[in-house]
């Protein structure tokens, strides 16, 4: 059961669900890229991917010269990416920009976060605003100005809000299902062909709790 959001020759977008990785890694599970290849019926290339327990919005390029065209699209920053994140702790100021310093642990799969450059660090910067709170949790929507590793994840957790179900960076508890409350919601592109403006959305996951309770500030 797909949940598609856009086809056509050149692209296809679908909302992933949480726990499932996008492509195939070194743990062998069924990969999310495997059922839609099997669906389209042809080999697909990756435009953007997400973490295995974030949902939301995944694309994927038919043609090699689709996935060129896109991938530069992300390379120079003209794909807009918004995320919904839920936390248990608010941040200090209702919005604002986050920006840090990450290095990538390659043994650990996890970014550490420097409040200033040092070597071998990327630059990150998100920007956040709260769209609203339940009696537990708090609704942010996150705008991704940069791509690094875990970004969202690493740089929430260092001004003392994680993500919810997220153990690996401070989190209290994890999600059952392994799923963390991290969902790509919104993203907007030029098609690689007619050049229109293609801006997609995906609902968050409607089985949980949370994020039903947290989806009327939607």
């Amino acid at each position: 059961m797909l949940d598609i959001l856009y086809k056509d020759h050149q692209v296809i977008a679908l909302n992933k669900p949480a726990a499932i990785a996008v492509q195939t890694d070194k743990t062998g599970d069924p990969a999310f890229q495997e059922q839609v290849e099997a669906y389209c019926k042809q080999p697909l290339h990756a435009v953007n991917r997400l973490d295995r327990p974030v949902s939301g919005l995944v694309v994927f390029a038919k043609t090699k010269s689709a996935m060129t065209a896109l991938t530069e699209q992300f390379r120079n920053r003209s794909v807009e990416k918004t995320y919904l994140a839920v936390v248990q702790e608010l941040p200090a100021e209702p919005e604002g920009t986050l920006v840090h310093f990450l290095r990538k642990n390659e043994a650990k799969n996890l970014a550490k976060v420097y409040t200033e450059e040092q070597p071998g660090t990327e630059r990150a910067e998100i920007r956040y605003r709260l769209l609203g709170s339940s009696e537990r949790y708090h609704l942010l929507e996150i705008q991704l100005i940069t791509g690094r590793h875990h970004q969202i994840r690493a740089q929430l957790a260092a001004i003392g809000s994680p993500v919810k179900g997220d153990v690996k960076y401070g989190f209290r508890r994890s999600n059952r299902d392994r799923s963390i409350h991290l969902h790509a919601w919104r993203i907007a592109f030029d098609h690689p062909v007619s050049g229109e403006r293609i801006r997609l959305e995906a609902l968050p996951p409607k089985e949980d709790a949370v994020w039903k309770a947290l989806g009327a500030f939607l």
